[in-house]
């Protein structure tokens, strides 16, 4: 086979060969904050860092990747050490021979598969052909049978956490799976996890699990696609003589100006206070806030007098 480059996962996070399960998560975590491509937007260069933390921390945060991984690079090492051709190298032996054992122990990360961030493998050729997607590739290399169907999984979220973004656990028999639904989804999105639905034929590589989004309705707030509806009760005062008013939006409170004589069910823009784009760099949606007037009750006898004098002063108008 073409000569392959030897992957150097410790250097990737910064990490020494006796580094901790607890130390090799706090690495991968401070370094995809870093390099994540919504914080380096159109930036190829974290686009590839990032990838290459993703894959390293796949491989050492899974103890019989890690062993396997950490066995390849001592014999590598003493491969160099005696002068051996880099291009001589036997790699065959490390050869993937179906991805892993069946039923081992999956974590997703916070920032989801890599399949669905670059919309294709992220993996190195180095990662697939020691731990999995084919056997080694190559002429004369066994044509691999079709992948296993898709599956879907309905998932019922708030519009809390349409509006957060959120995150589920999935246990399928031994194994669990972490799951980041991104803030934004609506009615029928659906949340793609490569590799975790039915498997196929002996050999062949799983289909793909799709969490199916159905957002529970709110109390609230009504959804119309990216912008919001809320009644907002207004006292009687303000709606005639205006003022201000404070709105508990999902981001948080915001103060709202109301005019002299607003009418019922008047109508206002809390521009951005909408629910969040799933497209990258498009704008959230707007809160459209309806105001409904509260009328007094229990009142006092004065008051009814003033209210009184207020209704002979509009009939004599």
């Amino acid at each position: 086979m073409n000569p392959m480059e030897y992957k150097d996962y410790y250097r990737a996070l910064g990490l020494e060969k006796s580094a901790t399960s607890d130390e090799i998560k706090k690495a991968y975590r401070k370094l995809a904050r870093k390099h994540h491509p919504d914080v380096n937007p159109n930036d190829p260069e974290a686009e590839e860092r990032f990838k290459e933390i993703n894959e390293a921390y796949e491989v050492l945060r899974d103890p019989e990747k890690r062993s396997k991984y950490d066995r390849l690079g001592s014999n590598w090492q003493r491969y160099q050490q005696a002068g051996g051709d880099p291009h001589g190298f036997d790699w065959s032996q490390w050869f993937s021979s179906g991805g892993g054992r069946p039923g081992a122990q999956r974590t997703y990360t916070e920032y989801g598969d890599l399949n669905d961030l670059f919309g294709q493998s992220g993996f190195s050729d180095f990662f697939q052909t020691i731990f999995g997607s084919r056997a080694g590739g190559g002429a004369g290399a066994a044509q691999r049978p079709g992948a296993g169907r898709d599956a879907e999984y309905p998932v019922d979220i708030t519009l809390d956490e349409a509006f957060h973004g959120a995150t589920r656990i999935l246990q399928t028999g031994d194994r669990r799976l972490e799951v980041k639904i991104p803030a934004g989804v609506d009615n029928g999105s659906r949340v793609r996890i490569a590799g975790e639905g039915p498997p196929g034929a002996m050999g062949a590589r799983t289909g793909n699990l799709y969490l199916v989004i159905r957002v529970l309705p709110h109390e609230r707030f009504q959804r119309e696609g990216q912008n919001l509806r809320l009644s907002l009760p207004v006292d009687l005062y303000t709606m005639v003589l205006g003022g201000e008013v404070v709105v508990s939006t999902l981001k948080g409170r915001v103060s709202l100006r109301i005019p002299p004589g607003t009418r019922t069910g008047q109508s206002f823009r809390l521009r951005g206070q909408g629910m969040p784009s799933l497209k990258s760099g498009e704008s959230a949606g707007d809160l459209f806030v309806e105001a409904v007037p509260v009328i007094p009750s229990e009142l006092s006898e004065r008051e009814r007098e003033l209210y009184r004098e207020l209704s002979a002063i509009r009939k004599e108008k």
